[in-house]
């Protein structure tokens, strides 16, 4: 198998979605198809950062970190090549796997919960860089086939960024025609 680009892996408590104040191990990948104009990672999306880790290496340091719960993030986790693979042996260490994901990109993966994020309007970046990134973060921003074949096939979640509240009942109505979802709760 190939290395995987791994930003940081380390232990602290969820702090989002149903599983707020879990301790956890964070896996987090380098490497984004997006480029979401309010990032929190620019390390593993607008300009990523990491080394190139053997799965040996990976499940090691999920080890030592004791936890139960390991949550699968990036940048994009469900972009990379080895994915599917990390997953297979994070369950086979008993690990409750969380995988949080913006829904552009589907892959096989082993996941107890998987932590969808679609991206709304108002994250493309359209002052940052000149734009440059503008046009194909909104071709792949939403993918609304991914999305509900994900919905299919995982428990999940949504969680949604609104930069401005009065946006959401529309952009919400949206979201959810669009993806075939009957409501979206808080």
């Amino acid at each position: 198998m190939l290395p995987l680009r791994i930003s940081e892996i380390f232990y602290s408590i969820q702090g989002e979605g149903m599983l707020a104040g879990v301790p956890s191990v964070f896996v987090r990948l380098t490497g984004c198809n997006l480029r979401c104009d309010w990032c929190d990672t620019p390390y593993a999306s607008w300009k990523p950062e990491g080394e190139d880790q053997f799965l040996g290496q990976i499940l090691a340091d999920v080890r030592r970190n004791m936890a139960s719960h390991v949550v699968v993030t990036g940048g994009e986790p469900m972009i990379h090549v080895g994915i599917v693979e990390l997953t297979k042996k994070l369950k086979e260490l008993e690990q409750h796997i969380t995988i949080e994901t913006a829904g552009t990109a589907f892959e096989p993966v082993a996941c107890d919960l998987m932590s969808i994020s679609p991206k709304l309007a108002n994250s493309t970046p359209t002052r940052r860089e000149g734009g440059r990134w503008a046009a194909q973060h909104d071709r792949l921003r939403y993918q609304p086939d991914v999305l509900r074949q994900l919905m299919a096939a995982y428990p999940y979640q949504l969680k949604f960024v609104v930069r401005q509240p009065e946006t959401w009942p529309k952009s919400g109505r949206s979201f959810r025609r669009s993806a075939g979802i009957a409501s979206v709760c808080c």
